[in-house]
């Protein structure tokens, strides 16, 4: 789980949003080590495409991504296992300009297990390790550039839009001339297709969604019954995003004793646990100029699943 010193933050933020509505879990709470192995597995699933399509992407160009930032220091934000950075590790080790690798994870014990394991494999790399969320490590970047911030995985889209807002504009505002930040970003399709990506048959997906209510009893001290709730992943059309959740069966209370709640759920009253919001090439591009960004380079697969982005301060 985090860092004791983002605990308190934690809390509050919990105490929130589990009073709104509607009533919501921050999507940290999946990712304790259970969870973290649980998405390792999702990744791994036939329909769940995105970690194929970013692959791909980043096989075909990351020496292209390497010469073009001549990065000395990347960092990536939610590293988990660090598998398909590789890629960009590979490219810019050959290209003899990367001296340091700092992954940045909510997990520590998937981090010092990555961490271990890529300084194993890059002998010549310093590997700093950072153990936060991917806006509270933003702190603990080191200074030394270029630099090349890697947000994979379309984890940007687990975001609401002011969110995103937030975190881009403020790598706008850490980014040097030189530094560069690279986005995977999941696209707008057929909804048959992300509906299958989410909610596959073997249940691993709704396995990491419930363990996000294992891991809020286990550290809040909080009495939700997996029982009284049907996993519901469901495409919004209007906001563009996978609304992932649990839906009530029946009415009843959920005591949450460390932060004092009692929360009455209504039968059908849904609990978001994550959103996944999907993009579109020409509201991104607006997005990034908010930010005080700038895209360089689009990259997408052949079948205009995925994209790869490579945005730099605007001038």
């Amino acid at each position: 789980m985090p860092e004791a010193s983002t605990v308190p933050h934690l809390y509050e933020v919990t105490r929130r949003t589990l009073q709104g509505d509607p009533k919501e879990l921050p999507a940290v709470w999946l990712y304790d080590e259970r969870g973290s192995h649980l998405y390792e597995r999702i990744t791994r699933l036939p329909d769940y495409y995105p970690p194929r399509r970013e692959a791909e992407l980043l096989h075909a160009n990351a020496r292209e991504i390497a010469g073009r930032t001549r990065a000395a220091t990347l960092v990536e934000l939610g590293s988990g296992d660090a598998r398909r950075t590789r890629f960009l590790l590979d490219a810019l080790t050959e290209l003899g300009t990367l001296r340091r690798f700092a992954p940045v994870d909510v997990s520590e014990q998937i981090l010092r297990a990555s961490a271990a394991a890529i300084a194993a494999d890059y002998p010549a790399l310093e590997v700093e390790p950072i153990a936060g969320d991917f806006v509270h490590g933003l702190d603990a970047i080191p200074a030394e550039g270029p630099r090349l911030v890697a947000f994979l995985g379309s984890t940007l889209g687990n975001l609401y839009p002011a969110q995103r807002a937030e975190l881009l504009t403020t790598l706008a505002g850490e980014l040097d001339a030189d530094d560069a930040l690279l986005l995977g970003l999941d696209l707008v399709k057929d909804t048959t297709r992300l509906e299958r990506a989410y909610h596959d048959p073997t249940g691993v997906t709704e396995a990491f969604v419930r363990n996000a209510l294992v891991a809020v009893n286990r550290e809040l001290d909080a009495t939700f019954d997996q029982r009284r709730f049907a996993y519901d992943p469901q495409w919004d059309p209007q906001r563009e995003w996978m609304d992932i959740g649990l839906r009530a069966l029946a009415p009843h209370t959920v005591s949450v004793r460390r932060l004092g709640l009692e929360l009455a759920f209504a039968a059908g009253e849904r609990l978001r646990v994550e959103i996944s919001a999907k993009f579109r090439h020409e509201t991104f591009e607006r997005e990034l100029a908010g930010a005080g960004l700038a895209a360089a380079s689009w990259w997408t697969d052949r079948a205009g699943d995925f994209a790869l982005v490579l945005a730099r301060p605007e001038e």
